[in-house]
Parts: structure tokens; C-alpha cells; sequence
């Protein structure tokens, strides 16, 4: 997040807004869970996992301690290891490949659509060799991935896929909630997702039963039950007490995600002539986890929104492919164009559920200033 050393008139998000609404139920809940002593692997992660898997369409959820361990375990509970190969795409939060860097897999990029900024399915196919033993589609902002014809080229070529669903929590795909489409997807509740914790968490949810059967005992040091060690696992698990208080803000998902997409569809009425907005796919219901416009000078107008007091983000500013700790993979600047082009034009604009009708305003404003400032012609003396 960007902003200046003073606080932002316009913050990037304010979860004290969010908490202020439903600090009575967070208060309580946080009192019986003391009062229980119930702190790890309790009732209330049960409870937790059984309800967002239903919300998801899923039979099955497991809880565990990130988002990144819950594509990582989910990998491991397919069988993913040294020497296979995950194609990810090349726009997206490193935690991805650090996911699929964990189990001993290579990651393998692919580039982006220019549009929804999701992977290219049409790359896909060239992407796969005889090691492939995955996908990670990511629903990158709340933006759902073009899953049919990835789900048809993984049945056809007998992959895997593992939806990286981190910042989609409620988004449909055709009618479908995300996070039901492939063999198991990954979430995480860090705490500015659209549902967020109190701390880190993440869970894991399928309708396979045997990858459930996998990932109880990864999370919880390769138990079947105490002191019987079937597998190596590991400590994966998510508190007792971000479970209850993810339970109360479930609750609210649905309205926190509604009150988002009235604030994109203003910034879309207030913004759509003066900078690229994001398109919705068709057919698709995003949930605007951020709302990312493009311009081509991006650092002149985020040093602007700045000095206007208004937080943005970069997401992400340089790829993945491009990362010092991913030199190792081959790849060169020129390799990923459309993934190269959007982190220099990409800008996150304020987006939570509270954001102010009159906020948005103020950012439109500000952002058509600039544009008007930028096409102003220079006056000769």
C-alpha cells in the first residue's frame, strides 16, 4: 500500500470500520473462547470448516494457518512433489509459487489475459510437458479465472487443479461459487481479505474425500489420532479463536461483498472516461477484493492520489518472473509481455465494503484532475 507518512484522508482499507459494525458479537465470542480454553483445533473450527464449505458448494473444509499453506497442503495431498511441474500464472501474489516451491515442484508460468488479468487459458496447452502434474488458477482481485476450458484441458490431460481462491471468497464463475470448480481450492483470511480474520488463516475446501483424509493429517503433524504418525506432517493448523471469529463475519460476507460491488460499479460511472477500469468476465460475479485500474503513467498518478491524501496499492509491481528469488526458473524480462505491461500500468484503487459514497468522489476527482492536468498543453513563455 501506498500512502504518505501522515494518514491518508482516504485510507487503502479500514478494518477498525469493519470491526466498529459487529464489535459487540467479535467481543463476546472472544470471551467464550477464553472462557473455554479451547484453543486449538476446537469446535469452532469444525463448526468454521463445515459451514464455509458449505458456502462454497464443497462436502469438505480444512482449516489450516495461511492461505499459502492451504495451496501448498492441497498440492501435497494430490501427490505433488520433487521433480513435477504447477503451471501458475505469472500475475498473482508470489505466494503461489512459494506454494508450489514448498513441495519440491517447479513452478511454470503462464502469461495473462490483458482484460481480467487471470490466466491465459489459451496459453495453457503450450505450457504442459510430460512433468505437469497441476494448474493453480488464481481469481485474482475477486475476478473469477476462465475455468471451462482449463477444467477441460486438465480432464483431457489428466492434471490437477488446485484453485487459488485467496482473494475471491463469494465471487460465481457462470452460477458456480469458486472454490467448487476444480479438485480442491485454497483460501486465505488474512485480515483484509473480503473475510478476514483477527490474524492469519486459511482453509482448504473439496469434495474429495480421500485429499480431506490427506490434508486432516498434513495440517496436524501427519496424525491419525494422538501419537499415531501415518505420514510426515506438519503444524498447519488454524486457532480455535480465528475460527469462532470468522464465523461471525460468514455471516456478513454476502453483504460486505454486495456493498463492494456497489462501490465498483461508482468508480466504473465515475472513472470509465478517464482511465482503463476492470471489466467483469462475462457470465461471472466478481467480489472486488481490489479495484485496479491501468494508466500508462501510473507513478505520476499514484505520487498524485498521494500528496491528495489517498492510499492506492500496487498488485503487484514486479512480477514474479522477475523476482531475484525466482531467477533460478529461466525466465527473462520479454517472456510475459501482458504480465510486464499491466505491473507498470496497474493501481489499486481504496476498496472495502465502508468506503464512503463521498470517498469514491473524492478519488474520481482527484484521478480526473490529473488527467486533465496531463492532457493540459504546455504554455510557452
Amino acid at each position: 500500500m501506498h500512502s504518505s507518512s501522515t494518514q491518508p484522508r482516504v485510507p487503502f482499507v479500514d478494518l477498525a470500520a469493519q470491526h466498529a459494525a459487529i464489535h459487540d458479537e467479535l467481543v463476546a465470542v472472544t470471551e467464550r473462547v477464553l472462557r473455554d480454553a479451547e484453543f486449538v483445533l476446537g469446535n469452532d473450527v469444525e463448526s468454521f470448516e463445515q459451514e464455509f464449505a458449505r458456502y462454497c458448494g464443497c462436502d469438505h473444509g480444512i482449516g489450516v494457518d495461511s492461505g499459502t499453506s492451504a495451496l501448498e497442503l492441497a498440492l501435497r495431498a494430490y501427490g505433488v512433489g520433487a521433480g513435477d511441474e504447477v503451471i501458475a500464472p505469472a500475475n498473482t501474489f508470489i505466494a503461489t509459487v512459494l506454494a508450489i516451491s514448498c513441495t519440491g515442484a517447479a513452478p511454470v508460468l503462464v502469461d495473462i489475459d490483458p482484460t481480467t488479468h487471470t490466466l491465459d487459458a489459451g496459453l495453457l496447452e503450450d505450457a504442459i510437458t510430460d512433468r505437469t502434474k497441476a494448474i493453480i488458477p488464481v481469481h485474482l482481485y475477486g475476478q473469477p479465472a476462465d475455468m471451462d476450458p482449463i477444467l477441460d484441458i486438465a480432464q483431457r490431460r489428466r492434471l490437477v487443479v488446485i484453485e487459488d481462491a485467496c482473494q475471491a471468497h463469494g465471487a460465481r464463475y457462470k452460477g458456480r461459487p469458486v472454490g467448487s470448480l476444480g479438485d480442491a481450492a485454497a483460501f486465505s483470511f488474512y485480515p483484509s481479505k473480503n473475510l478476514g480474520a483477527c490474524g492469519d488463516g486459511g482453509i482448504v475446501v473439496t469434495n474429495d474425500g480421500d485429499a480431506t483424509t490427506a490434508l486432516r493429517m498434513l495440517r496436524n503433524y501427519g496424525q491419525t489420532k494422538k501419537y499415531h504418525h501415518a505420514t510426515r506432517g506438519y503444524n498447519r493448523r488454524l486457532d480455535n479463536l480465528q475460527a469462532a471469529l470468522l464465523r461471525i463475519k460468514l455471516k456478513y460476507l454476502d453483504s460486505w461483498n454486495d456493498a463492494r460491488r456497489q462501490r465498483a460499479d461508482s468508480y466504473g460511472r465515475f472513472l470509465n472516461n478517464l482511465v482503463d477500469t476492470p471489466v467483469p468476465r462475462s457470465g461471472c460475479d466478481p467480489v472486488w477484493h481490489l479495484y485496479v485500474i491501468q494508466v500508462s503513467d501510473r507513478d505520476r498518478l499514484l505520487a498524485h492520489l498521494d500528496r491528495e491524501g489517498i492510499a492506492t496499492g500496487i498488485h503487484y509491481p514486479i512480477p514474479i518472473h522477475l523476482q531475484p528469488a525466482y531467477r533460478d526458473l529461466g525466465y527473462a524480462r520479454g517472456d510475459f509481455p501482458v504480465t510486464e505491461r499491466a505491473a507498470d500500468r496497474i493501481l489499486s484503487l481504496p476498496m472495502y465494503a465502508e468506503l464512503p459514497p463521498a470517498a469514491i468522489e473524492e478519488v474520481a476527482s482527484a484521478v480526473g484532475a490529473f488527467v486533465a492536468l496531463r492532457h493540459e498543453p504546455t504554455r510557452v513563455a
